[in-house]
């Protein structure tokens, strides 16, 4: 019998800890436009008690929305490129190609996945619902850009990306620059260590013909690659930091998030990729959390 820990290894549920942490700073942000008109004194926020119910339930939605939406895209990816992982020393563990899970019941969980998630639009907004089916056509169909792309990062940098400025938009419900210069920051962070991830599988995808940068570029290109991406990266949150006139506090976030880029970079090297895993997952993490813990700070108490 299929547990359910064995759909949360499908879908890498730890890895929502690179999107969620920017998704609460969407929130966040939503939360304080709504109470005041502009940027200053946010840390005075005062809320009716009328909208706080409301904000409860909108948090709760858009977390939901979070783990229904990435749920999809990563199953969705592991069923339709389970004749590759079958064929890859590295992914040949996975669900489906060791038949934990048959692909059946994950294209299942796709669909159920992808329910959830516009029931929970649904109940948030009218733009979020209106918005949901772009959204999951996005995040679904990054799993097909490897077959014709090697902007292929690009794209699931575009997929993470749109939990900023949908979180936002669950409060709001109007677009705004500053969840969109954090949204932008999301692009180009994902799609800088999606490279790196890539580095792994480089002589695969080059017999398979599938297309990354690695496997068009070559280790030491796609290295470069990905360090002006995540250049672009920090130019945003840095950006983002003049233009919401943050306090002290965030630029401490700012500094461990950007900390956390050049360590990765000083890890992985063109003829070492033993450190990718601790790249990809440790440093990652650290950045998206700890930076969202500082920037969520900032909002509500920086002086």
């Amino acid at each position: 019998m299929v547990k359910i820990k064995n759909y949360l290894s499908l879908v890498k549920f730890s890895h929502t800890i690179f999107a969620m942490p920017f998704a609460l700073i969407g929130f966040f942000l939503g939360i304080l436009r709504v109470s005041f008109s502009n940027v200053p004194g946010w840390h005075t926020m005062i809320l009716p008690p009328d909208f706080k119910q409301e904000a409860i339930i909108k948090f709760i939605l858009v977390i939901i929305c979070m783990i229904t939406a990435r749920s999809a895209a990563m199953a969705f990816n592991r069923y339709l490129d389970r004749s590759f992982d079958e064929k890859n020393p590295r992914t040949a563990i996975r669900e489906i190609p060791k038949g934990i899970i048959s692909p059946n019941s994950a294209l299942r969980f796709v669909i159920l996945s992808c329910l959830l998630f516009l029931v929970s639009c649904f109940f948030i907004n009218n733009i979020c619902f209106y918005l949901s089916p772009v959204a999951l056509f996005v995040i679904l169909f990054y799993s097909y850009t490897k077959r014709f792309t090697a902007l292929c990062h690009l794209v699931l940098g575009i997929g993470l990306s749109l939990a900023p400025i949908g979180a936002y938009l669950a409060v709001t419900g109007v677009f705004a620059i500053l969840p969109i210069l954090f949204s932008f920051a999301v692009v180009f962070w994902v799609s800088g260590f999606d490279i790196i991830y890539a580095l792994q599988d480089i002589d695969f995808d080059q017999s398979q013909k599938l297309y990354s940068i690695p496997s068009a570029m070559g280790k030491v290109k796609a290295l470069r690659v990905s360090e002006l991406l995540h250049i672009f990266s920090a130019a945003c949150v840095i950006a983002a930091g003049f233009y919401g006139n943050f306090h002290w506090i965030y630029w401490i976030g700012v500094a461990v998030f950007v900390g956390m880029l050049i360590y990765q970079h000083s890890i992985v090297k063109p003829d070492d990729l033993s450190k990718v895993n601790i790249a990809f997952m440790t440093a990652n993490g650290i950045a998206s959390v700890v930076f969202a813990v500082f920037v969520i700070a900032d909002l509500f108490f920086g002086l």
